[in-house]
């Protein structure tokens, strides 16, 4: 059996048809507040009502206010990832010390130290533990981290935590 996906104006008739509890083909700012309340928006209906002008709402201007509210949403979840890649480029800047654009065990190692997260005497032997840091996301196996496999333990470490 195939299944088909919904497209954003059928997911909000659908939302539409859900909170119109009486079915009169309007939802009014209570049932609309309801709505809000329950994916974490707060409003006193009197308040929504103001910011809305009306008292209820049809089903075309729901779509509209469902459309402005993701669109809304969608724009800021594009900025943060933005800040989050800046944020990541920084932090890839800091280690790579010698502007090659990769991450070696030496470079991770002397920021380590550094910052005082690590303890030279750690890295002796020629720094293996660095070198198992660095190996365990080098995916092209060159002994150094590009961007992506730097940002790919990044995103590993925040999800771990």
């Amino acid at each position: 059996m195939k299944k088909h996906k919904l497209t954003q104006t059928a997911i909000a008739e659908r939302i539409f048809e859900t909170i119109d509890t009486n079915g009169d083909g309007f939802v009014s700012m209570e049932e609309l507040n309801w709505l809000l309340n329950r994916i974490g928006v707060d409003l006193i209906s009197e308040d929504l009502e103001s910011l809305i002008g009306k008292s209820k709402i049809d089903l075309n201007e729901f779509l509209c206010l469902y459309e402005s509210i993701r669109e809304k949403n969608e724009g800021e979840n594009r900025a943060n990832e933005e800040e989050i890649e800046s944020d990541l480029w920084n932090a890839f800047n800091v280690f790579d010390e010698n502007r090659d654009g990769f991450i070696s065990w030496d470079e991770l190692r002397n920021v380590l130290v550094r910052l005082g997260l690590w303890v030279d005497e750690h890295c002796d032997g020629g720094g293996d533990y660095c070198r198992r840091m660095i190996g365990a996301f080098d995916i092209d196996l060159d002994g150094r981290l590009d961007f992506q496999e730097f940002k790919n333990m990044m995103n590993s470490s925040n999800s771990s935590s």
